[in-house]
């Protein structure tokens, strides 16, 4: 049985394999491993793709989003809202710096923010907002920092999934106070390892993040305040100074592959019906479609179905931030946000990279067929 993964991290290493392995190997002679010119280079090469003044490396995508608030200020006793549906690491970087989160609901189409909802869950101690753009689909950011700007709150934008997503003609990671990105193998501008960075345009919020990600130190061994050691170190920024020039192409052939997903899709009795629902495509921004995530009934029971027949899918995410352990102090419960509540139930990441093939597509969508006629 042929097996179609949901993501293939093999095969974009395989296209650009020379110029990588020449990457790699030229920081290995050079013996500048962390920091240095490769490190700053990349960081000036991703500031200008995405149209801010300053780009910041770190170590994470999860490190990214806690240095951020830590340079707004963000500590305890205030609270920082945001979405319970996307990964926990947007909630942890909160919680990390003593702030609690404060959760409003999804709306169902783009599984982004509800903005209709958003107003009523700010309070005095609301300090900021925290928007994702999920799985490559940006939020209406014209909207949102209108509202921000109305009642004095700081904008981090969690843009882990969405390098190179658009917004009214702009990058995310460039409208709000800071932007923070993952290199993640699996992202659209994925590392060989773990990575991140934060976009700004403020030079007092770069300094401030320079110094945090540097033990809290813009000179070696006097420190001003307590930071942390979170650097991109030079072999992965290598990597990623080989792979950004390809990215925009790459988000081209990712959004080619949602749009045939979406007309191979539409024939099926069960998306006709409503049983399944193909995710959507925002008006007036840029979709890079990190994810393709259907919304199906009896989803665990599809599947295992599916792998059955060699589809790999992923379940992106199965339960919501406001249920999890680990927030139970908050005192939400089941009920509290419906609509993300829902969508955990139902969500079905099919298989989607660059390189995915139409006869691997096919497959897919014809196996998917084939279960839900069971």
């Amino acid at each position: 049985m042929s097996v179609i993964p949901s993501f293939d991290i093999r095969a974009q290493y395989q296209t650009l394999a020379a110029e990588l392995n020449e990457s790699v190997l030229s920081v290995l002679q050079s013996g500048h491993y962390i920091g240095g010119p490769v490190v700053k280079a990349f960081e000036t090469q991703f500031a200008q793709y995405i149209g801010t003044e300053h780009a910041v490396s770190c170590n994470s995508g999860t490190d990214a989003l806690y240095l951020a608030l830590r340079a707004l200020d963000i500590g305890p006793g205030d609270e920082v809202i945001t979405a319970p549906f996307t990964f926990f690491a947007t909630t942890e970087a909160i919680s990390l710096t003593g702030a609690t989160p404060v959760f409003v609901d999804i709306e169902p189409d783009y599984f982004n923010l509800d903005l209709n909802q958003l107003e009523a869950a700010i309070s005095e101690r609301t300090r900021a907002v925290l928007p994702v753009h999920l799985f490559g689909c940006p939020m209406d950011m014209t909207r949102l920092m209108a509202i921000a700007q109305a009642n004095n709150l700081r904008v981090l934008e969690d843009c882990a999934q969405a390098t190179g997503a658009c917004w009214a003609g702009q990058k995310v990671g460039s409208i709000g106070d800071i932007g923070a990105f993952s290199f993640y193998p699996t992202k659209n501008l994925g590392a060989c390892g773990d990575g991140g960075m934060m976009t700004t345009n403020d030079p007092e919020l770069a300094s401030r993040l320079r110094i945090l990600k540097e033990h809290g130190s813009r000179e070696r061994y006097f420190h001003e305040s307590v930071g942390m050691n979170s650097r991109l170190d030079a072999m992965q920024a290598a990597l990623l100074q080989v792979k950004l020039p390809h990215l925009d192409t790459w988000n081209v052939l990712r959004r080619g592959v949602a749009e045939r997903y979406n007309q191979l899709l539409a024939p099926l009795e069960a998306v006709k019906q409503g049983t399944v629902k193909r995710p959507s495509a925002i008006t007036g921004g840029m979709h890079v479609w990190n994810q393709y995530t259907i919304r199906v009934s009896q989803r665990d029971q599809v599947r295992t179905a599916l792998q059955e027949q060699g589809i790999g899918t992923m379940v992106y995410y199965p339960v919501p931030l406001h249920l999890q352990a680990v927030y139970a102090s908050l005192g939400y419960q089941p009920g509290s946000f419906p609509v993300a509540e829902q969508v955990c139930a139902e969500v079905l990441a099919l298989p989607m990279f660059p390189e995915l093939l139409s006869a691997q597509q096919d497959a897919v969508v014809y196996a998917l067929k084939d279960v839900l006629s069971l």
